[in-house]
């Protein structure tokens, strides 16, 4: 199991697959690994009709795994693989590998 590293609203990059190199931000975590991250992975999803809804073919987006996308350092706007630093109060922070640059 990866370590949670990403979290709601961060800039992410995608590294592999269809998207490659395409940028987002992360929508939600669906359970485990994976992240629906907008305009990323868009799948086709034939939708029923239901009583209060018209039913159709509808674009979505699909999860992303975890090991595919990279955090967007909001500093210096490059993919970076960010580092768990600990502060004197005890409380835990990510900074950016490559600008040292703290981010939240």
């Amino acid at each position: 199991m990866y370590p949670v590293r990403l979290k709601k609203k961060d800039k992410v990059m995608v590294l592999s697959g269809k998207d490659r190199g395409k940028r987002g931000e992360i929508l939600r975590r669906e359970g485990g690994e994976k992240y629906i991250v907008s305009k990323i992975n868009i799948v086709t999803k034939h939708q029923r009709a239901k009583q209060n809804e018209q039913g159709g073919i509808l674009k979505v987006e699909a999860p992303v795994h975890q090991s595919k996308l990279m955090l967007i350092c909001p500093k210096c706007d490059s993919p970076t693989r960010p580092k768990t630093e600990i502060l004197k109060d005890g409380g835990k922070v990510r900074t950016c590998r490559n600008c040292s640059e703290m981010i939240e």
